[in-house]
């Protein structure tokens, strides 16, 4: 192999890895770990099915004191798995910890206690429409039907996804906590 050929050959394979490390570099770490959707806060468009598919990771070590646990926790009492709304603090603790390992466990999911895609999507299914618009802009209101109580819960007018805590509407977000 002559000393020309050689040049080609790793000129090709320098430009290849700094493709690779500028492809690397544009994806933000969360979304390429395939834990976190990236967004700060439970999101939708369009028709609702699907939305929570994507979701965040919920557990004892990612956004373990956040409205989005919260919501969860609001998720685990309408089925019954968490038995009053006290227990709806935002702290994913041992008691949410258990009660999500139950909940997977009747909805015969992996039982690991972490709400990710699959809990989530699962999740998604008791969700039913109860008012609004899928238009972009628009606010559509659902009803969390839980094997025990039910839950409301809509989607603003920006894709947020909100609920109601029994006394004020709160954002799902994953970065902050207000519910107590």
């Amino acid at each position: 192999m002559s000393w020309h050929t050689k040049r080609i050959k790793w000129g090709a394979c320098t430009v290849g890895a700094l493709t690779a490390a500028v492809l690397a570099v544009s994806t933000s770490p969360a979304a390429a770990s395939g834990t976190y959707s990236g967004l700060d806060y439970v999101y939708g468009s369009g028709g609702w099915v699907g939305d929570w598919s994507n979701e965040g990771v919920l557990s004892v070590n990612t956004h373990a004191s956040s409205n989005a646990t919260c919501m969860w926790q609001a998720i685990l009492w309408a089925d019954g798995k968490l038995a009053s709304t006290s227990d709806i603090d935002g702290i994913f603790g041992d008691k949410t910890y258990n009660a999500t390992r139950a909940w997977q466990s009747g909805e015969r999911l992996t039982v690991d206690g972490v709400v990710g895609k699959a809990t989530f999507g699962r999740a998604e299914v008791r969700l039913v429409y109860s008012s609004g618009s899928y238009s972009a802009g628009q606010t559509v209101d659902f009803i969390y039907k839980g094997k025990v109580n039910w839950l409301s819960v809509k989607r603003d007018a920006d894709g947020n996804y909100q609920f109601w805590d029994f006394v004020v509407w709160r954002k799902a977000g994953y970065n902050y906590r207000t519910c107590t």
